[in-house]
């Protein structure tokens, strides 16, 4: 079996290129996920390495526009008025379909945080279908 013999791997990688067993198919391979699945441990990726200096897991400069939904605001607010229309129906469409509301709600807020108006509009859709 192709396999790495020294060292434990755990990446959640299955179903590659001619896969030939079942591997877990109907399981969560993602992280963060509502269902029991893999999970950060916060434990650093390597240890720290004497060089000229050091090196090892640490944080990032933050700059103005880092955060996780900036870039999807301001993508959001680039659409005219049809293209936003488009893009809530088909966010909608599928999130109303999810089973679990705690799942929705939490999706529900990523939109909320990239733009108002997306979160607004994305929330009243999702609801609208599900009480259909």
């Amino acid at each position: 079996m192709n396999a790495p013999k020294a060292a434990p791997v755990s990446n959640h990688g299955r179903d590659g290129l001619m896969a030939s067993n079942s591997q877990g198919r109907a399981a969560r391979n993602y992280e963060p996920n509502s269902y029991d699945g893999p999970a950060e441990t916060g434990r650093p990726l390597s240890a720290p390495l004497a060089v000229d200096g050091w090196t090892g897991t640490h944080e990032a400069p933050l700059h103005t526009k880092d955060d996780d939904f900036f870039q999807a605001g301001e993508l959001y607010r680039l659409m005219s008025q049809e293209e936003r229309s488009r893009l809530v129906a088909n966010i909608a469409g599928g999130l109303s379909q999810v089973s679990l509301d705690a799942v929705i709600e939490k999706n529900l807020t990523h939109f909320h945080a990239a733009d108002p108006e997306y979160g607004r509009r994305v929330e009243e859709a999702v609801r609208a279908l599900r009480e259909d």
